[in-house]
């Protein structure tokens, strides 16, 4: 059998970054853990809560899909900064947004002596994000888009950013048949075993009426 390895962790310290900066003891690393998961969590719950309030509206391929990339918080002794990584920060960029959600965030991780500073940092290229791409895939199928339809047309949104390869696999129950299988559509080059080659990848799971869907996406951005 092939030795199957997350490619991000495979790629940390080279072409990937780590996403929380802080120094801990030994005793303490378990909670530090735990309290940058539920940072984690409470802003992607108050993105979602959020976007449910105004889910009326139709997310076309270039409208505005509030989609958080990663999370970057970096600890000092008397601060926690938060920046979030988004591709349409159109949410956060309401009046009162940020305050509600410090409000929230100060509920959550319950630290007296920290404050928090929470930025916004809005990502240039939004379609070169598997995330986006994803959560675009999930809304098409979530409407009943046939799913090689709805993986050809998020292969198309990438030609509007400077990537080299992609790979996008869905499995699961398609299409309602009762025998779950894999597609997978590829273009372009994906060295997984260079380690060298910068590739973002992302799992996304989609329930669907049928059951739960699997969706990965590779995207080889560039070689350093």
């Amino acid at each position: 059998m092939a030795q199957k390895i997350n490619p991000l962790g495979f790629r940390l310290g080279t072409t990937q970054n780590h996403h929380s900066f802080w120094f801990a003891q030994p005793k303490n690393y378990s909670e530090g853990l735990q309290e940058d998961k539920k940072i984690r969590d409470c802003i992607k719950n108050y993105i979602q809560k959020n976007r449910k309030k105004g889910s009326n509206r139709k997310i076309e391929s270039d409208s505005s899909s509030e989609v958080i990339t990663h999370i970057e918080i970096q600890k000092e002794i008397d601060t926690i900064h938060v920046i979030i990584h988004i591709g349409f920060p159109n949410l956060l960029k309401k009046k009162g947004a940020i305050e509600e959600l410090e409000k929230d965030l100060q509920k959550e991780v319950n630290s007296v002596n920290q404050r928090l500073n929470i930025a916004i940092e809005k990502v240039k290229e939004p379609y070169r994000q598997p995330n986006i791409l994803a959560e675009y895939i999930a809304f098409q199928l979530k409407n009943r888009v046939s799913f090689r339809k709805a993986m050809k047309k998020a292969i198309e949104l990438t030609k509007k950013a400077d990537i080299k390869g992609i790979k996008i696999q869905i499995a699961g129950r398609l299409a309602g048949k009762e025998i779950a299988r894999a597609e997978c559509i590829k273009k372009g080059r994906l060295p997984l075993q260079t380690i060298r080659a910068k590739i973002d990848y992302c799992c996304y799971p989609i329930r669907t009426i049928y059951g739960v869907l699997g969706v990965k996406i590779w995207i080889f951005v560039e070689e350093e």
